[in-house]
C-alpha cells in the first residue's frame, strides 16, 4: 500500500470526522488545532474534547498547533472552516503548502462580497492550479460518520486522476467516495442546500408538517439546479450525492445546524438570538445573500433563497415570508 499523509485544518466537528475517515483508510493524519489543549488531548488521549469527546480517534491521527509542521510533507491539505474565514487563514498557511500537495475543500458556502466558491478562493490565494484542488461534498452528518455508520460522498476535481487519489485516501468500510469533474455543481449544491435547510427549519419551528418540508426540499433543489446550470455545472450533479443527497440529509436531520438555526427562527427568535444559541458556524446564514447575488447576476429566479435572505436581514416577518412564497403566480413545474 502506498503511504499517504494528510494535514487537516482544523479540529472542528466535520474536520475531525474527515480526519478519522482518512486515518481509518490508512492515511497518516495530522490535525491542525488552534488551541494547545485540543492538540494535547488528541495526542495523549486520542479524543477531541471540544467535538465528539466520547469517540476514540485512531492512533495514527496526531495533532499540532504549528501549521508548518502539519503541512510538512503532506500529500493532502484538507480544509474545514467557515468559508468567510478561509481567505485570511489560507494566506498565512500558503507558504507552507508543498509544490505537489493536493487541497481538499470540505466547505459549503459562498464568500460574501466576492461571490467566490471555496475552490476559487484556494486557487486565488495560493496560486495552486485548479487540477490540484478538489471538493468533497456529501450527505454526511459528522456525528453519524464518527459512529461509523455507512455513508458516501462525491469528490470533484477538473483532473480525474487527482480526484481518484483523494478517493483512495478516504475509502473505508463505512465511507464510499465517488468521483466527479463537476466542481461547480458540487460546490453550489453544498452551498444552496444550507439556505434551503434554514427554510425547512423555519417551517418546522412554525409547526408545519411533512407537506411543507417536501415542498421546500423539492423546490429548493430546483433553485440549486437552475443556478448551477447557469454557472456551467451539469444538472445531473444536483440529482446526486452532492445535490439532492446533501439537501435531504441537511433538511431532514435535527443534527443539521442550519435546520436547527431555522427552527429557532420559526419559533420566534430573532437572528441575533438564534446566533447566540448556536454553538457552531451556520453557513447558510452567512452565504444566503452571496448566493442571491450570484442568482441575480446570472438571471436565475431563486424565490426561497430570496425570502430567506430578506428574513435574515429582518426585511420581512415570518408571516410575510410565507405569504411571499405561497402567493407567487402559478406556473408549470418545468
Amino acid at each position: 500500500m502506498t503511504h499517504r499523509s494528510a494535514a487537516v485544518f482544523s479540529a472542528g466537528s466535520w474536520g475531525t470526522a474527515v480526519a478519522k475517515i482518512l486515518a481509518d483508510a490508512g492515511t497518516s493524519v495530522t490535525v491542525h488545532a488552534r488551541r494547545e489543549e485540543i492538540a494535547d488531548a488528541i495526542n495523549t488521549r486520542h479524543r477531541n474534547p471540544a467535538y465528539h469527546p466520547d469517540i476514540e480517534l485512531p492512533a495514527t491521527l496526531t495533532a499540532t498547533t504549528d501549521p508548518a509542521a502539519a503541512l510538512d510533507g503532506a500529500d493532502f491539505l484538507v480544509l474545514s472552516m467557515p468559508v468567510q474565514s478561509l481567505r485570511t487563514a489560507l494566506a498565512a498557511w500558503a507558504p507552507h503548502i508543498g509544490p505537489t500537495t493536493v487541497t481538499v475543500s470540505l466547505m459549503k458556502g459562498i464568500e460574501a462580497g466576492s461571490g467566490l466558491r471555496a475552490s476559487q478562493i484556494v486557487t486565488e490565494v495560493t496560486g495552486v492550479s485548479a487540477d490540484r484542488v478538489t471538493v468533497l461534498s456529501s450527505p454526511n452528518l459528522a456525528a453519524e460518520i464518527m459512529a461509523g455508520q455507512p455513508a458516501a460522498a462525491t469528490i470533484a476535481c477538473p483532473d480525474e486522476d487527482t480526484a481518484r487519489r483523494v478517493q483512495a485516501a478516504c475509502h473505508t468500510s463505512y465511507f464510499r467516495p465517488y468521483t466527479s469533474t463537476d466542481v461547480i455543481g458540487c460546490e453550489l449544491g453544498g452551498a444552496v442546500k444550507n439556505v434551503i435547510a434554514l427554510a425547512v427549519g423555519i417551517a418546522a419551528g412554525m409547526g408545519m408538517g411533512n407537506n411543507s418540508t417536501a415542498m421546500l426540499i423539492t423546490r429548493g433543489l430546483a433553485e440549486a439546479t437552475r443556478l448551477a446550470a447557469a454557472m456551467g455545472a451539469h444538472p445531473a450533479t444536483l440529482a446526486g450525492l452532492a445535490g439532492v443527497g446533501d439537501l435531504v440529509a441537511t433538511c431532514s436531520s435535527p443534527l443539521s445546524r442550519n435546520r436547527a438555526f431555522g427552527v429557532r427562527l420559526g419559533r420566534g427568535l430573532s437572528v441575533g438570538e438564534a446566533s447566540a444559541a448556536t454553538r457552531q458556524t451556520t453557513e447558510g446564514v452567512r452565504s444566503a445573500e452571496a448566493i442571491l447575488a450570484l442568482a441575480r447576476a446570472h438571471g436565475v429566479d431563486m424565490p426561497i433563497t430570496d425570502v430567506i435572505s430578506a428574513l435574515l436581514h429582518e426585511k420581512v416577518t415570518l408571516g410575510q415570508a410565507t405569504a411571499a412564497l405561497m402567493q407567487r403566480p402559478p406556473r408549470p413545474e418545468r
